[in-house]
């Protein structure tokens, strides 16, 4: 692991860190100043430090090792995100709020479409690698993940890409999809669908 990758381990806590102090400035005086701070502290600064982090290090979709010598720039942005996932409450408010949560995912990056319908108990573990059409619903406890990991010669593999979800598709509630399913246009896929990496779900038409 490089050190960039050790320093960045300690991200989260430095987001709780200033949240904590910002919450403090707030009680002691509160303002749509203080107010602000205490916004920009949760929200702000990791989208900025994400940006900062993708123009340096830019994510790449495929193969890769986390015990590489070279800093894995996967493994960057998911320290900066990870907060989001430790805490879901963070962005299940946000999803209460028609359409905040959408622009919230083009802040990290992904493509998100009109109209698409988050349920509060969403996750999402890759915001910059996700790609959403128009209309789209997403049921209950849903998982979003665009890597996976696993062990392989010592070493761990990491395999990163975007999930791609069509116009018009109804995800149902407790389904989980990995690294690089794709669900085209006007697909209804039942309550707890599990989709393995790079599977393809079609629109199956009846005769």
């Amino acid at each position: 692991m490089t050190l960039l990758s050790q320093i960045l381990l300690f991200f989260p806590a430095i987001v709780l860190l200033l949240t904590g102090g910002s919450l403090i400035y707030f009680a002691a005086s509160p303002s749509v100043l203080s107010a602000a701070i205490v916004l920009f502290s949760i929200y702000g600064i990791p989208v900025l430090v994400y940006r900062v982090h993708q123009w340096k290090y830019p994510l790449r979709e495929g193969v890769s090792y986390l015990r590489s010598k070279e800093y894995n720039p996967w493994w960057g942005s998911h320290q900066i995100q990870v907060i989001y996932i430790a805490i879901p409450a963070l962005e299940a408010v946000l999803r209460l709020i028609p359409g905040i949560f959408s622009g919230w995912l083009r802040l990290w990056g992904a493509k998100v479409g009109r109209n698409v319908y988050w349920t509060p108990g969403l996750e999402i573990a890759d915001r910059p690698l996700l790609e959403i059409g128009d209309r789209v619903v997403i049921g209950h406890r849903v998982g979003i993940y665009s890597h996976i990991i696993k062990p392989r010669k010592q070493d761990l593999m990491l395999y990163v890409k975007k999930v791609k979800i069509g116009n018009d598709v109804f995800v149902g509630a407790g389904s989980n999809f990995g690294p690089g399913a794709l669900i085209e246009e006007r697909v209804y896929l039942p309550a707890a669908t599990n989709l393995y990496p790079n599977q393809k779900v079609k629109l199956t038409v009846d005769r």
